[in-house]
């Protein structure tokens, strides 16, 4: 079924309730069947009897939209029934759909509890049984070092290394009744045997005969000879002294009402052609990830993998750092130095395979036995056959006490704030999802397909998480859907906090692959984002790792192509290309924001556009770190159009920073127009105003509301310092008209109460706040920025740096905006031919503005990216100063002079061809002299104006003018 263009709906985000207008306006008749829709099809469906139902607003008798809720919320997060009952399961109460399959999840809740059973009788209980790295690997007991390895097929055992010279003969082990080899090596002197930093390896032989060198399976750091081409790894006994030990200096940061995740690689942070140290990315990549908003970071690649161009996904060594960036004390400074900016810190774990590499990693370990006496299933059910790795067997007690105790490490050695578990579909079925569609079909998650097995572990490990650290966060990635994934344990879920909604990036994709802007659905884009279970959470991206790897492209790749290379000069006109890259960047990740989940995803570097994509250094590119890096100098260059793009995603974390959208229950699609290409939505207290037509403006469009009272611009992507016209006014006061009878719905204006109207240009996006919600944002132009943050709380105590990790001191903390504006005004206007502000990015990095020789630069001068000296720039008093229109022409004529600052310039025949703003305007829409009317021109920037989110957050603090 689809709604044509003539329907209004208003759709709760992802909840339980659906309002659909059929036929004219007039007929009054509604939509009530029930609906529902896939978790991740490429195609969306309706079908009947779902959890998903969506039924009329009007079957409300209380304020509007009060009590919609996407996700329920903590409060009534469990449903009251106990871990072990498995007859009277609450997942059944959340959704009655899972009915037919309740002997599933009964089967599924009784396996689950035998398990913890036995635990809790052999190993003391589950807390208990997941600190195997107390027993297993190297362990200092009293008088010496302990080493026990589990490895049932081997005959016998030594440990070897250069302790005794990779001599096994002097310390072979000896094997217990469940397969576990141990020795113990006394101290010698008063000093461990086995110096700290020193290689290990565990020498066994198995059936046939053969002696095999291993790395230890619970080894916690392995390194390589960088000397030696394809050298193995060993492992390395590690036990520094208390004086290179890191000490933990910051708690954790509380968790927040809703993630807002910047996903990065540690090795590929650098804007140099190598290898990232955890130290510099902590130095130098935080702060970034700080000042743009974020509150979390997700650390990919931690766990050791001999293959870096597995993007960390092939792990060898489960308990050791990746020693490309440095040792585990140096992921400590890293993780501590985050926690000190308020950052929590969630690690990527891959418990869903394992490298098959044999020389160093768990599969050496594998030589030819059955699935009880190895980490891995036999036969063709122990590889993943697009992956080539190795599968986990799940229900081997030695593979559980592992998996468990090694997230249990993560948590306590190293603090991490929480996980996102890799490849969960590929866990949670025998197919692993390969050449699976998932239609929506509930059979096809509930049957014999389903490896519970997997599932009970993931049980476990949710349980022991959150028992441990109930303020953690757990995220799946799952392409499937899997119904009660991410409700608790107790209910008979799995028990993650959150799933990634793997089918926006698809839909984002699509799009720009395959349609032209104007065939873009508005209805289809708005489905597929609020295509989610309204009991479970969802983090939302536009864009992830995943496609910015060689082989896909990103969001601005897609958007602008060629041009990132020649046309992202702020010295030149844009062209059409770019002009309509940055706007659609822009509002794609914004909308996907703001409609798309209960938490937000960025993967590094698509902040701002990050051109090209990841190629990790391999034999088919000889090598060659060039492609895999992240380019800062592009967004820190002021005459660079990514800034633009930059600034925008710091200004999207703070809008929900200050109005908590993403953690709100309220979440009502209004409008999603076919004709005029706009769609309206209510998230919280904000109205979002989405207009993705590509040459329609619309002066006095009328949006529906739920509240009365007058609104005004909180976020707009036309804001000129992100790269836009500065069309909309933003000294505007938009009152609201009541719309219909009171309590009637169907009689109201796209079943909301009251509306207002709004200027619209087009390809921008605008949150609206109202201002008797937030009266503090209503202050006098001569209030500092800082007494603002101040007052309205807008700098949380989170956030606050320790004082050798603040970035900057900002240069208008003791002077009005309005007085900021007026001086530089004036010092323009003295001067008729005004220099461009030093800068010492531009001196340093911008000998030729050709954005072509920009990106393809080799190597970028330290100073250049040094994080101290970008924050130390004006770039504040250049974003204030440039605001008008005249100043910013009076500059690119100045600068244009110079030829050998001149970048390409896009021939005439490129130039665009979409008429201007008052030309587009809908002069169709009917007059209301009651409604503030917006002039085409946008505001009056001479006019100072204070409002916390009119312009966002630079370096750790808001402008507004």
């Amino acid at each position: 079924m689809s709604i044509s263009a003539s329907h209004t709906v208003a759709i709760p985000l992802g909840s339980v309730l659906l309002s659909a207008k059929r036929g004219s306006a007039r007929d009054g008749s509604f939509l009530t069947q029930p609906l529902a829709l896939n978790s991740r099809s490429k195609t969306l469906q309706w079908r009947n009897s779902s959890h998903s139902k969506f039924h009329a607003l009007v079957c409300q008798g209380m304020k509007h939209c009060s009590s919609i809720s996407a996700v329920l919320t903590e409060s009534s997060k469990t449903m009251g029934v106990t871990e072990g009952d498995t007859e009277n399961l609450g997942i059944f109460d959340v959704d009655p759909s899972l009915e037919p399959y309740k002997d599933h999840f009964r089967y599924r809740m009784k396996r689950y509890a035998d398990q913890t059973q036995l635990i809790e009788k052999y190993e003391g209980g589950l807390e208990e049984f997941a600190q195997g790295y107390l027993k297993f690997g190297f362990n200092r007991e009293e008088g010496g070092i302990v080493y026990r390895e589990w490895a049932p097929a081997a005959q016998e055992a030594q440990l070897i290394g250069d302790f005794n010279g990779w001599d096994g003969t002097m310390h072979s082990m000896e094997k217990n009744q469940f397969g576990v080899w141990s020795i113990r090596i006394p101290d010698s002197d008063g000093k461990p045997a086995i110096p700290h930093n020193s290689r290990v390896k565990f020498r066994f032989k198995h059936g046939n005969g053969v002696w095999v060198d291993r790395i230890p399976a619970w080894i916690k750091y392995a390194t390589v000879d960088p000397t030696r081409f394809a050298a193995p790894y060993d492992g390395v006994y590690w036990e520094p002294p208390p004086e290179e030990s890191y000490q933990f200096k910051y708690p954790r940061p509380p968790k927040p009402k809703a993630p807002r995740i910047y996903e990065a690689h540690v090795g590929m942070s650098s804007s140099e052609p190598r290898v990232n140290s955890y130290r510099e990315f902590a130095d130098e990549v935080l702060p970034r990830i700080k000042a743009n908003n974020y509150n979390t970071v997700q650390l990919m690649a931690v766990m050791e993998h001999s293959y870096y161009a597995s993007f960390g996904y092939h792990v060898t060594n489960f308990f050791a750092v990746s020693s490309r960036s440095g040792n585990p004390e140096d992921l400590k400074y890293l993780i501590d130095k985050a926690h000190s900016l308020g950052l929590r810190v969630l690690m990527d774990v891959v418990h869903s395979h394992a490298s098959n590499n044999v020389t160093d990693g768990l599969n050496g370990f594998d030589v030819g036995q059955g699935a009880q006496e190895s980490y891995f299933h036999t036969g063709d059910r122990g590889y993943h056959k697009l992956w080539d790795s190795r599968l986990f067997n799940y229900a081997n007690w030695e593979v559980l006490r592992f998996l468990l105790s090694n997230v249990r490490w993560w948590l306590e050695e190293y603090r991490f704030d929480g996980f996102r578990f890799d490849g969960v579909t590929s866990m949670l079925y025998h197919h692993h999802g390969i050449n699976m569609g998932f239609s929506g079909n509930y059979n096809e998650y509930f049957s014999e397909a389903t490896d519970v097995d997997a599932v009970v572990y993931l049980m476990l490990a949710n349980r022991l998480i959150h028992n441990i650290f109930p303020d953690v966060t757990v995220v799946a990635e799952d392409v499937s859907g899997m119904p009660g994934l991410c409700r608790p344990v107790s209910e008979g879920g799995v028990g993650f906090d959150y799933r990634l909604a793997m089918a926006i990036p698809d839909k984002w994709i699509d799009y720009l692959k395959n349609k032209k802007d104007e065939e873009w659905s508005m209805n289809e884009a708005m489905l597929s984002l609020t295509n989610r279970r309204y009991t479970e959470k969802c983090i939302a991206y536009a864009e992830s790792h995943d496609q910015a790897i060689v082989g896909d492209k990103t969001v601005a790749f897609l958007l602008m192509d060629q041009e990132m290379y020649t046309g992202m000069s702020c010295l030149t006109e844009a062209s059409p290309v770019v002009e309509r890259g940055i706007a659609l960047h822009k509002m794609i990740h914004l909308i996907t924001m703001a409609m798309g989940g209960e938490g937000y995803l960025n993967f590094m570097g698509n902040e701002f556009g990050h051109p090209e994509w990841i190629d990790f250094p391999r034999e088919g590119n000889g090598w060659s770190y060039k492609m895999c890096r992240r380019q800062w100098n592009l967004p820190d260059t002021d005459h660079l159009r990514y800034k633009f793009l930059n600034l925008f995603n710091g200004a999207m974390n703070l809008l929900d920073e200050k109005f908590s959208f993403l953690a709100s229950s309220k979440q009502i699609v209004s409008s999603a127009n076919e004709v005029d290409k706009v769609i309206v939505f209510e998230r919280g207290d904000l109205v979002f105003v989405f207009n993705f037509h590509p040459v329609n403006a619309y002066e006095g469009y009328k949006i529906g509301c739920d509240l009365p009272g007058r609104y005004r611009v909180a976020l707009d992507s036309d804001a000129l310092m992100f790269g836009g016209k500065g069309r909309v006014g933003h000294d505007v006061d938009h009152f609201t008209n009541p719309e219909g009878i009171p309590g009637v719905p169907e009689t109201n204006f796209n079943n909301r109460p009251n509306s207002f109207k709004v200027l619209s240009p087009p390809r921008t996006c605008v949150a609206y706040y109202r201002v008797e919600d937030y009266p503090e944002l209503s202050v006098s132009t001569s209030t500092t920025v800082a007494n603002i943050l101040e007052e309205t709380g807008g700098a949380k105590d989170d956030m606050t740096e320790p004082e050798e990790h603040v970035l900057v001191e900002e240069s208008v903390s003791s002077s009005s905006v309005a007085e900021v504006l007026e001086d530089e005004q004036a010092d323009e206007a003295e001067d008729d031919t005004p220099e461009p502000k030093e800068s010492t990015l531009e001196e340093e990095s911008v000998s030729s503005s050709n954005i072509a020789d920009v990106l393809k630069e080799e190597q970028v001068d330290e100073a250049e990216n040094d994080i101290s000296e970008v924050e130390e720039s004006t770039l504040g008093e250049e974003i204030v100063s440039s605001s008008t229109v005249e100043v910013r022409e009076q500059k690119e004529a100045v600068e244009a002079e110079d030829d050998s600052l001149k970048p390409e310039v896009p021939g005439p025949s490129e130039k665009s061809s979409e008429p201007s703003i008052e030309k587009a305007v809908d002069r169709t829409r009917p007059d209301d002299s009651t409604i503030n009317r917006i002039s085409a021109r946008g505001f009056d920037i001479s006019k100072p104006l204070l409002s916390l989110l009119h312009f966002p957050l630079v370096r750790g603090f808001l402008f507004s003018v």
